[in-house]
């Protein structure tokens, strides 16, 4: 894997971003070199490594994998298949998918062929809370009817996107955490409307993040994943991995930044001598692979105990490295846009479009705060996370 980026990904960078230019904000074409990619990476066989049905990998040895494909976190995720949204919609139809289902969707998504996306924050309700979600899902018969309004629809404005998750209620008078259900909907469905782009920090992403309104969309009743009423706990089964793959990615991010920022001090040269000498840039570089260390060890206890105890467990552990690692990615990669200069906002160098990413991080997947409030009641709830040999007072 690590050839595979520093000899393949890295190169075909320049590529992807001409294309990007060329196509403008609003173009979401896919770049040639992403296809040539992803047949070079399964010659490799680095291919569906996040699943570990596919790859037989562990999440604690896939994690230096991920780290490893957020060094290019354009390029490299989708080059061996490992990207969000499909991993988390792959994981959902392997979890919970009907053979049907599982068929008709999932092996395109594991064989690369198709991309998907996930619809689930609203624009109308505080979706930090996903028991507020309004989308209504209403049983017709043998149909489902959706009626309402997503966004951050991740994947959505990719032309190859064949096929939309969406989370909506289908009782709201039954048990809180009962009311959501998932359903599939293709993207071609009569009554689903692509609306718009929306930009992270200015910068459009090629797969996009789309507001999507349903209106009267009909979908067959065997559409739903799992069953009627099961969405909210879908939905929680399928955020846990994406959490720690993301934070995995988000420290290769880090990395990058911090190599960057190194062959930067090294190489420009200010009042008399190369930055290196600045004693403040030695203590930003320093501070800097503490917190890419701290952050790492984190996530690995995250997915060593998801290994061996599954996700439930983890759950504490995933909140805090959900927490942890984007602040020390955001942190680092902003040390090192100082170090820059002017060219560190700037394209020139990664380090902007790096930065706008992992701090929207701080929000999707569940903001800080949500996560926070988690990691507080486990411990005053008497379940705090314990190091290893440790036991309750």
């Amino acid at each position: 894997m690590l050839a595979f980026v520093h000899e393949l990904v890295l190169p075909a960078e320049a590529a992807y971003l001409a294309h990007r230019r060329e196509a403008g904000p609003d173009g979401h074409t896919v770049p040639p070199v992403i296809e040539e990619l992803k047949k070079q990476a399964q010659e490799r066989g680095l291919w569906n490594l996040f699943l570990p049905a596919e790859s037989g990998l562990t999440q604690l040895e896939y994690a230096p994998i991920a780290e490893l494909s957020g060094w290019s976190n354009d390029l490299a995720p989708e080059a061996i298949n490992c990207q969000a949204p499909d991993t988390g919609n792959m994981e959902l139809l392997h979890l919970l998918g009907s053979p049907e289902q599982q068929q008709e969707w999932l092996a395109p998504l594991l064989a690369g062929q198709i991309r998907s996306a996930f619809a689930m924050t609203e624009p109308d309700v505080a979706s930090s809370d996903a028991t507020n979600i309004a989308t209504r899902i209403e049983r017709d018969g043998d149909e489902y009817v959706i009626t309402g309004r997503k966004w951050w629809t991740s994947g959505a404005m990719d032309p190859r996107c064949a096929v939309l998750i969406v989370m909506g209620k289908t009782d709201p008078s039954a048990a809180t955490h009962r009311q959501q259900t998932m359903v599939i909907v293709p993207r071609d469905t009569p009554g689903v409307t692509i609306v718009r782009d929306l930009p992270v920090f200015g910068h459009h992403d090629q797969h996009g993040h789309a507001e999507v309104r349903f209106d009267g969309a009909r979908v067959p009743a065997r559409n739903v994943i799992g069953e009627e009423g099961g969405g909210f706990a879908a939905a929680q089964a399928r955020l846990g991995p994406g959490r720690i793959h993301h934070c995995m990615r988000a420290l290769g991010a880090a990395e990058r930044a911090l190599a960057l920022m190194v062959a930067r001090a090294k190489d420009r040269v200010a009042f008399g001598g190369p930055l290196a000498d600045q004693g403040m840039v030695q203590a930003q570089i320093a501070e800097s692979r503490l917190e890419i260390e701290q952050a790492r060890l984190l996530c690995y206890r995250a997915c060593q105990v998801i290994d061996t105890q599954g996700n439930k467990a983890a759950r504490t552990l995933v909140a805090m490295a959900k927490v942890a690692v984007p602040r020390a990615a955001t942190a680092v990669i902003d040390r090192a846009i100082q170090v820059h200069g002017g060219a560190g906002v700037t394209d020139v160098t990664p380090l902007a479009a790096m930065y706008g990413w992992h701090r929207a991080m701080r929000l999707f997947d569940g903001p800080d705060e949500v996560h926070l409030r988690s990691i507080a009641r486990a411990e005053l709830g008497g379940t705090p996370v314990l190091a290893p040999g440790q036991v309750n007072p």
